[in-house]
C-alpha cells in the first residue's frame, strides 16, 4: 500500500483556525481540479511513492502533533482515509484541506475536514459537491477564495443554503485571491452585508513572499 507524495515539511500553518501554529504538511500528488489561481500546480505530477510506514515516519521526526493532509486533492487517493485513520490512532490533530469535488464522508469525522468550495473565478464551481454540506461536522470548516463580486456574491448564495440546516455551526472563512482583490475590499463588503465569517489572510505569503513551497 503506498501514497504518492509529493513532500513533507514542517512550518507554520498559514490557513483554517489553526493558522499560526506549527504544523506538519503532508502534500500529496495530483489534483482532478484547475483552478485559475493555483498556486501548488507542482503538485499535479511532481510525486514519489512512500508506504504508509514510510510517511508516518517521516512525520515522526518533526516535534509537533498538528497535521495536515492537503494537495493537490488527496481524496483522490484511496489511501488517503487510511494514512488519517492511521495518524488519529497515533493521537494526532489531523487537518484534510480538499476542494469540494469529492466526496468527505469517506473520512473518519474526527479529522478537521475543511472544504475548499470554488467559486466562479476559479473556473472550477462547476465540480463543487453540495452534499458534503450535510457529511459536516462541527468541527469542520468551509472555505471560498473570493476574486471578485461576483465570487461573494456566490458565496453568500451557498452560505445561505447551508445556513437552512439547523446543525450547521461551522466556521466559513473567506480568503481573498492573492494578488488580485485586496484584503481591505473584502474586509469592507462583509462588514457591509454583516456576514458572520472569518477573513482568511494567507499568513504563508505574507511571511515567505518569495517561497513557492515546503512552506
Amino acid at each position: 500500500m503506498a501514497l504518492t507524495v509529493n513532500e513533507i515539511f514542517f512550518s507554520i500553518q498559514g490557513e483554517s483556525s489553526y493558522a499560526g501554529w506549527p504544523c506538519i504538511f503532508v502534500r500529496l500528488t495530483g489534483c482532478n481540479l484547475r483552478c485559475s489561481y493555483c498556486d501548488t500546480v507542482y503538485a499535479y505530477e511532481e510525486g514519489n511513492p512512500m508506504t504508509l510506514a514510510e510517511v508516518i515516519a517521516e512525520i515522526k521526526k518533526f516535534p509537533c502533533n498538528l497535521v495536515e493532509i492537503t494537495g493537490g486533492e488527496p481524496l483522490l487517493q484511496e489511501e488517503t482515509p487510511i494514512l488519517i485513520e492511521a495518524l488519529l490512532k497515533k493521537g494526532y490533530k489531523v487537518l484534510l484541506e480538499t476542494n469540494g469535488s469529492l466526496d468527505i464522508s469517506q473520512v473518519n469525522s474526527q479529522c478537521v475536514r475543511i472544504i475548499d468550495f470554488k467559486c466562479p473565478s476559479s473556473g472550477m464551481a462547476r465540480f463543487n459537491h453540495f452534499g458534503n454540506i450535510d457529511s459536516l461536522s462541527p468541527h469542520d470548516e468551509v472555505k471560498f477564495v473570493i476574486g471578485n463580486r461576483k465570487d461573494f456574491n456566490y458565496a453568500k448564495a451557498i452560505i445561505a443554503l447551508m445556513r437552512e440546516k439547523p446543525f450547521f455551526k461551522n466556521i466559513i472563512h473567506f480568503a481573498p485571491v492573492f494578488g488580485k482583490i485586496s484584503p481591505a475590499l473584502l474586509a469592507r463588503w462583509i462588514l457591509r452585508d454583516n456576514l458572520a465569517v472569518h477573513l482568511q489572510l494567507q499568513l504563508q505569503k505574507i511571511i515567505w513572499r518569495k517561497k513557492s513551497r515546503g512552506k
